[in-house]
Parts: C-alpha cells; structure tokens; sequence
C-alpha cells in the first residue's frame, strides 16, 4: 500500500543522508519534497501541516544539525513523529467486558464489513480462545445474511439462526439472549452498510447501539477509496461514536493516505488490517512496524511472528535433519513453497525486509511472478510418491506427463527439477563443510569458487 510514498521518501533521505554536515535549508528543502510525497499519498492536508511543523521544531534544532550523522538524526525524528501520528501503541479488540462482549461492525456497503467480521471471529477464536457468535443485521441486501452463514461455516465460527422478517434491533437482542444462554463469549452484530452515508442508516446503527451497549464499535472502511474513507470515518464518529478501525484491502493499489490520516482526524486508533481475501488475511496494526515499512526499515518482527504462526515447529526439526542426512525430497519442497504462499508470497515477505525500497526498481524489473509458487505445487502434486522420492526416475516420458497433469509446459518442469537439484548440491555441501566449518565459512563458502571445495565449488 505504501510502495509510492516509500519510494518518494527513501529517495529523499538518502541524498539528505549523503551529506555530511546539514543546514537548515537543507532540511526546510527535505521537509518541502516530504509535504508534497505526502500529500500525493493521499494524506489529508491538516494532517500533513500538523506533522511537517512537528518535524521541522525538532529538525532544525542545533543538536540535530551539530551531530555527527544529522541526515539520519533527521530520518529518527520523521519516524518518531510518523508512530506518533499512527497512534503510537498497538490496541487490540477489547473484550474487558461482561460475557458475551458485543463487537459492533459499522461502515458503508462494500467497504468488507462482511468478511472482516468473519476475520475477526475467526481470530478472535484460534488466538483468544474465545466462542464466538456472529449475527447478520443486514437486512436490505439481497442474501447477505446468508453470506455471513456461508463465511462462518468456513470459518467453524458459529451464527445467529436467520428469522425472516425480523428488524435490525430484533435481531441484535435474540443474538444477545442466544450469547447469554449458550455461553458464548464474543457476539458479532454485522450491521447493514449503504452506498452513501444517510440519515435511515445512522438512526438504524444508533438504535442496534443503544439496545446491545457494545464495548467495541469497529468502522470498517477500505483503503482504497482514500480520503472518502478519512470523511467515512469522521461521519461515523460524530453521529455514532467509534472505538477504533478496521482498514481493507490495504494489499490493493492504495496511496496510503487514509491509514496515515485516520487516527488524527477522528481521535480513535486503526486496530486491524486486512491484507488479503482470505480469512486468515488480518493483521494486528502496529504503529512502529507501519513507519518502518513506510521509511524502508522494514518490518522483521512481523515477518518472523508470520514465519511462527505457518512453520510448525516439529516439521522445522524434521526438515532440518533430513537436510543434515541429505535425505530432502521433492515432498519437503513442497512443503516449503506452500509455507512461503501461507506468509504473504515472495512479494509479502520482500517488503518486509530493511532497505528494500532502495531496490525496488531491481525488483519490479525482476517481475516476480507470485503463480510461480502455485505452478510448482501443482508439477510437484502431479508426480507420483516415487518420483518424489526419487526426481532420478522423471526422464523425457514421465516429464511430458507431468507437464500435462499440471497444465505447465516441459521446460517448467526442468527448471523445478534444476532448482531441486541445486537446493540438494548446496546441502551436501553444508554437510561437507559441517556445523563448524558453516559458521566460520558462511555462505561464501557455499558460493562458486568458495573455500569449502566439492564439485562445483573449487
């Protein structure tokens, strides 16, 4: 969501960088390149004053331009005041109510309110270990009480009984009175959305309020729609009071904006975003983590918590001592390429790495192909239990096959059996070189002309 503004600010600060001592017109000429990045990224104007003005009381002080590194001195006190401007501190969905917590999901039509609902009772169950129960409001849209059935059959998250006919209001009760008498913990009232915000909607969500008291009021809005989204979140606040956000489809072409200006126009914090169509696709908002991606620091902590929450541990071990044996076959591949599109795909987890803005046109000129994952599932899932076992046996007949059974043409699969075959080279080789060897060697040894020796590798 973020790539633009990235770009613009990396560029920026790395001339500003470069420099040896600052002036500052210098920074007054950063800070302007900054205001404009900003506001091209959707960020509402007020927002963007608030923040330059912040900026620039820190940035021009005398200790700032005195210091040794002043360049990043000046890219610290942006990063500060962009966590600061994110709300700081991340919050979660809070449940510090008695059982069953009503969680009220409010925003217009097509913003995700459905699916996020599903998201988060799904969530809400697998991590918190709360039963959870969701109740469609929504009765005006065409079977959208049967789309958040459909979600919560997916999810084996359970839902209020449909009653045709029945109000809004209605419907949040019985949904309260089945919460109290089977001993549910969290109730999820997804409320009705509208193209456009009207007068009908608001008075509807104010009464569903009134009759449950939720201890979280959760404004769906998506990413993409910009400031629209910014307007959304103020109209919701004024006339139905909000506890915090849930920002969609931040994985989509947006310029950012919204995220950035949502907690300091409306006073309530982003606590959830989704990132993807699938239902495990929600991530919690982390203020520190956002304003390192968008300044191209990274995000390593979300990057391994993602890698804890897809990579079984007892597999890991397995894994790992097969590859000590030199036993790894085309099935442990498999494993790892599913493992790899689980957390984000090779995109997902690139933009979390430090500094890649910095070689982001090396990257868009690479074109990573995010199906290339999926296509060698499906060579690997058309092989029979012995050529995975064994890629020996796949000779010119049984390749053909296998391009067939996987709808990819014969020189896909030699590139996968290549990639396999090179995965193995470099694992023999860690087993030559040992532990001890590995350690004082590190991967130059394992590179093409490295120390460790081996065919290959003199």
């Amino acid at each position: 969501m973020f790539e633009g503004l990235t770009g613009r600010l990396g560029d920026i600060f790395d001339r500003l960088t470069r420099r040896g001592a600052l002036s500052e017109e210098d920074v007054g000429a950063a800070l302007r390149e900054v205001r404009i990045a900003l506001l091209e990224a959707d960020v509402a104007l007020p927002v963007v004053k608030q923040f330059i003005a912040g900026v620039k009381e820190k940035a021009v002080g005398a200790e700032v331009l005195r210091s040794v590194t002043p360049g990043q001195m000046v890219v610290k006190i942006v990063h500060d005041h962009l966590v600061e401007m994110l709300g700081s501190v991340s919050e979660g969905i809070n449940l510090e109510a008695a059982a069953p917590v009503p969680v009220l999901m409010v925003g217009l039509q097509g913003s995700g309110k459905t699916t996020s609902t599903a998201k988060i009772a799904l969530r809400l169950k697998t991590r918190e270990r709360k039963k959870v129960l969701m109740a469609s409001l929504d009765t005006r849209r065409p079977a959208a009480q049967e789309q958040l059935k459909i979600l919560g059959e997916q999810v084996q998250v359970a839902t209020l009984p449909i009653v045709p006919g029945q109000q809004p209001v209605e419907i949040a009760k019985r949904a309260m009175l089945m919460g109290r008498t089977e001993g549910y913990d969290v109730v999820m009232l997804d409320t009705a959305g509208r193209l456009a915000i009207d007068d009908e909607l608001m008075a509807e969500v104010a009464s569903v309020r009134d009759a449950t008291k939720p201890a979280e009021t959760l404004l769906v809005v998506d990413a993409m729609t910009g400031q629209d989204a910014v307007t959304v979140a103020t109209n919701f606040q004024d006339r139905v009071g909000i506890t915090g956000i849930v920002l969609t489809r931040i994985d989509g072409d947006a310029r950012g904006g919204a995220a950035l200006s949502m907690r300091q126009i409306t006073g309530k914090p982003i606590k959830l975003l989704g990132v993807g169509e699938k239902v495990d696709a929600l991530e919690a908002f982390h203020p520190d983590r956002i304003a390192g991606r968008i300044l191209g620091m990274g995000d390593v902590v979300s990057l391994v918590e993602k890698a804890a929450e897809n990579i079984d541990k007892a597999e890991a071990e397995k894994l790992a001592k097969k590859m000590e044996k030199g036993t790894f076959d085309l099935d442990d591949m498999a494993n790892q390429l599913k493992q790899i599109r689980n957390m984000g795909g090779m995109g997902g987890m690139l933009n979390m790495l430090p500094g890649i803005g910095k070689i982001k046109n090396q990257l868009k000129d690479a074109k990573i192909d995010e199906g290339i994952l999926k296509r060698q599932e499906a060579i690997i899932s058309s092989m029979t239990k012995a050529e995975r076992r064994n890629p020996d046996l796949i000779k010119a007949s049984r390749k053909r096959r296998i391009a067939l059974g996987s709808g990819v043409q014969v020189q896909d699969v030699n590139k996968l059996l290549k990639q396999f075959q090179d995965m193995q080279t470099m694992m023999k080789k860690v087993k030559k070189m040992g532990q001890k060897g590995f350690m004082r060697q590190g991967l130059a040894g394992l590179m093409p002309g490295g120390r460790g020796g081996g065919k290959g590798f003199p």
